[in-house]
């Protein structure tokens, strides 16, 4: 058996099926495109469902590939386990509807046996209860012994998901010796002692499971493989954990060398270790495909995973930043494989920095709030979910790490409670996923657009065509016709309508003959590329099979164009000002305006926008012409065009080139010279996200109107204020010094009235064991002088338990303040503030002698501070 590194069999893989017959496809982002079911891809074959299911067409009818995938289902395992890890490469061949078992297999064996060079000895097979053909085609066509041929049932090879195409399948196993034996004499692959290790499994997809749970066979059989790249390594390897491979090994050098911690001296720094290891792999290659930290999807994982490394770092004594030294070593070892990890290495290094020190400036604050947690429900074992969310969202605190913590010390959390807070927050994400506007058709519309063949676009040279009506959708059905009133999508064969595609709108348009007019409000594309009309029918009957003049609506059309063609010239104006670690994060582009969002970490200054403002007109003024080019993708790259993250490109595209000015992949409607833009106007710019800023802007005449619309408004303020242009500012600023001093005047006043009744407050204080209890609420007073009345009042008082409270702009605020003897007899003003608060709709906490809280309606307020003598007596000991 050779001993092969990890990037060698890599490489051998993509070689030995390339030379197979089969189209070496480079792997897809972790970031699925066009599947709304996957948060991020977790298998081979994600990416190339739609040529599964006839979706799309693929490049090939045989493929290989080697993906990269992230899977955290599991993440409690990582580190303890020598085999579990959330980011892993998994080889795949495929065949949609080409060669079926036998190749598969034979291929299989051939590649194990012959590249490589796997002792046959070693090598046992597994196979479906039912499944004689593959039983048949491992014992005469390939040879293996009968006994060393197992066969399994449904839980081990079988593969379905649901109703749909499923099948059985057969996996190749390692023998690892009798030292991982479990004892049993019988044992065999299926045992779950770890001398059989299981690491290619073939899936043929033959049969599609109906309703009735009937298994019908298929008209096309696929063939599905999957062998993990780092099991087959640490098999040819001859190593018992994925950990001990050759470019992952390396990654835990580093982290031993930062930590100063051997490997394999105690147990739990190597759990640490392994965590360290695994994450950073994970972090650096979604980094690289476009996911940044936030608090919802995709980007929850990885903060999670990057925040999860960083406490493991603080276990084991490291108190700096340095994961990025690590990023550097995965870099190294993976590469070659992955170009793009070198070209985004600073980008990738600054993501994980600028996340890393954020959470280092909230952890030790949150470990403060979490022991307060801790002490008050150590009794019970069980953190309230409230609780570990207002961690999770005030301080970064994934739900996985609070667990992790809390099982140390054999506490537990309330994820019901958890996931009830956080709801609201994910809704959002949720519902943009399921945006019914989007072409991620539901199982019957795609199988109705499976009858029509794909739409010739003929709008880049054409705003006008005469196409034949193909298909008509009224309320997901096909029909024959629609007639007045309808609402329908349209498929025609050929079409000047743009659909909406890499953030550029749908056109809009008229759709015709003598006796039918169809208002078109839009037009989309689903994944086989099939263009839907989406309208109302205006007049008369719309027929399948009958002629109709398309025109698109030219002057919207343009406008568009110009904010397309501005949208190119923006992306790089802002890598000339900002760097070249900008990259476009997604967009927007209608007629009315731009939307432009790009992966930035710092705030833009106004310098920086003027410049980039500038940059943009001066190309428009520059009268450049907007050249399209046609070329392979290999040949865009050479040339040095811009390929955007987020689109698929297949293996020709187009170019838009404006001058030598920008030069980026692109699939929209453009100028033909940049002066047709007009002009370039920014009118906003922040961010959305941790890491993505978003620019709005506008061109052409809607700038104009812009520009008339702030001239009219000055104007107001001009008559309003009684100034000429010439003394606007000064006298505006005047004004606001003015009613910024009254204000002060104002505050004080109220200040004054509040505290002359501090002993008629005092006078109503109420004793329980020893500790004066007061509680008392204002309407529209300033919390801080809120915290002034309570300093005056304990000033007065022994031994005191104060919470005060104030109404003002439909909130509320609450202060509490104890004094150490109170604190002594079980009192907690941290505690009973956020009770009185829940009373309001609020939450909050703090220490035991000081805390804070709010609520969201002031009309319980009173009602909540009535209640501090109960929740005193409660906890008095």
């Amino acid at each position: 058996m050779k001993n092969m590194g990890l990037n060698e069999i890599r490489s051998s893989f993509l070689r030995f099926f390339e030379s197979k017959g089969h189209y070496i496809e480079n792997s897809a982002p972790l970031v699925p495109r066009d599947d709304k079911s996957l948060l991020l891809v977790n298998a081979g074959m994600a990416p190339l469902k739609n040529f599964f299911t006839g979706a799309e067409t693929p490049p090939s009818n045989r493929m290989a590939t080697c993906q990269k995938c992230i899977r955290t289902g599991d993440i409690e395992n990582v580190g303890i386990t020598a085999r579990h890890a959330t980011f892993f490469e998994m080889l795949g061949n495929f065949s949609f509807g080409d060669y079926f078992k036998k190749e598969s297999l034979k291929y299989g064996w051939e590649f194990v046996t012959e590249v490589l060079e796997i002792p046959v000895e070693n090598l046992w097979a597994t196979v479906y209860l039912d499944d004689d053909e593959a039983y048949e085609i491992w014992k005469n066509e390939i040879g293996i012994p009968e006994d060393r041929i197992i066969r399994l049932g449904k839980e081990d090879n079988f593969w379905e998901i649901g109703n749909g195409p499923c099948g059985p399948c057969s996996e190749i196993y390692y023998d690892r010796g009798e030292r991982f034996s479990c004892g049993d004499p019988d044992h065999k692959p299926g045992c779950e002692c770890d001398q059989f290790l299981e690491f290619w499994n073939h899936v043929f997809t033959q049969f599609s499971r109906t309703e009735n749970g009937d298994y019908v066979p298929l008209e096309k059989k696929n063939i599905d493989t999957g062998m993990g790249l780092e099991r087959i390594a640490a098999i040819m390897q001859g190593v018992d954990s994925i950990f001990e491979v050759d470019t992952i090994r390396k990654v835990l050098d580093k982290v031993v060398e930062i930590t100063g911690k051997p490997y394999n001296d105690n147990s739990k720094d190597d759990i640490s270790i392994r965590i360290i290891t695994d994450h950073i792999r994970a972090v650096t290659f979604l980094v690289s495909d476009g996911v940044l930290p936030n608090n919802e999807g995709r980007g929850y994982v990885l903060r999670r995973l990057l925040r999860r490394a960083a406490r493991h770092g603080k276990l084991l004594g490291v108190d700096n930043l340095f994961l990025k030294d690590l990023v550097d070593v995965v870099i190294e070892q993976s590469g070659s494989a992955y170009p793009s990890l070198i070209e985004k290495k600073d980008f990738i290094e600054k993501v994980i920095s600028i996340e890393e020190e954020r959470f280092y400036l909230t952890i030790d604050q949150g470990i403060e709030i979490l022991n307060g947690y801790i002490a008050t429900h150590k009794e019970n074992g069980l953190l309230p979910g409230d609780e570990a969310f207002k961690l999770y969202d005030t301080y970064g605190f994934p739900l996985d790490l609070t667990k992790e913590i809390l099982q140390e010390i054999n506490m537990d959390v309330d994820e019901v409670g958890f996931n009830d807070e956080m709801e609201k927050q994910r809704s959002r994400a949720r519902q943009a996923r399921e945006n019914e506007d989007e072409v991620g058709w539901e199982e019957g519309k795609r199988n109705i657009l499976k009858k029509f063949e794909s739409s010739e676009f003929t709008g880049y040279d054409l705003i006008e065509a005469e196409a034949k009506c193909m298909g008509i959708i009224k309320e997901h059905t096909l029909v024959e016709n629609a007639t007045l009133g309808d609402v329908v999508e349209i498929i025609f064969d050929k079409t000047p309508f743009y659909a909406e595609s890499g953030g550029q709108t749908g056109d809009k348009g008229i759709i015709s003959n003598d006796d039918t007019i169809i208002e078109i409000t839009d037009c989309q594309k689903s994944t086989n590329g099939i263009f839907l009309h989406k309208g109302i029918v205006k007049k008369g009957v719309v027929e399948v099979d009958s002629m109709y003049n398309l025109k698109i609506n030219k002057d919207l059309r343009e406008d568009i164009a110009r904010n397309h063609t501005t949208t190119h010239l923006l992306h790089k104006a802002l890598k000339m000002v900002l760097g070249d670690h900008v990259e476009q994060a997604g967009s927007y582009v209608d007629s009315k305006r731009i939307r432009f969002d790009f992966n930035h970490f710092n705030s833009i200054s106004n310098e920086e926008l003027k410049k980039v403002e500038y940059i943009v007109n001066n190309e428009i003024l520059k009268a450049t012409p907007v050249e399209v080019m046609y070329t392979t993708l290999d040949e865009a790259k050479t040339l040095g065009a811009t390929a955007l993250f987020s689109e698929k490109y297949g293996k020709h595209v187009r170019i838009v080139k404006i001058g030598d000015f920008s030069m980026e992949l692109c699939g929209g409607t453009h100028l033909t010279n940049s002066s047709q833009a007009g002009t370039f106007k920014i009118i906003s710019e922040g961010g959305v996200a941790a890491g993505v800023r978003r620019i709005e802007a506008l061109t052409g005449f809607n700038a104009l109107k812009y520009y008339a619309d702030i001239e009219n408004t000055l104007n107001q303020v001009i008559d309003t204020i009684k100034a000429n242009k010439e003394e606007i500012v000064n006298k505006s600023s005047n004004m606001v010094d003015d009613m910024k001093k009254i204000a002060k005047e104002n505050e004080l006043l109220k200040s004054k009235i509040v505290l002359n009744n501090l002993n008629e407050i005092i006078d109503n204080k109420i004793e329980l064991d020893g500790v004066s209890i007061i509680s008392y609420g204002y309407n529209d007073v300033d919390l801080n002088i809120v915290r002034e009345i309570g300093d005056r009042i304990k000033d007065h008082l022994k031994e005191y338990l104060i919470v005060l409270g104030s109404s003002k702009n439909d909130k509320v605020v609450f202060v509490a303040m104890a004094s150490d003897g109170a604190v002594k007899k079980g009192l907690h003003a941290g505690n009973i503030i956020r009770e009185v608060a829940k009373l309001t709709g609020g939450n909050g906490g703090g220490r035991p002698n000081m805390a804070q809280a709010g609520g969201k309606d002031p009309s319980k307020m009173n009602i909540a501070l009535e209640k501090v003598e109960t929740i005193a007596k409660s906890m008095l000991k």
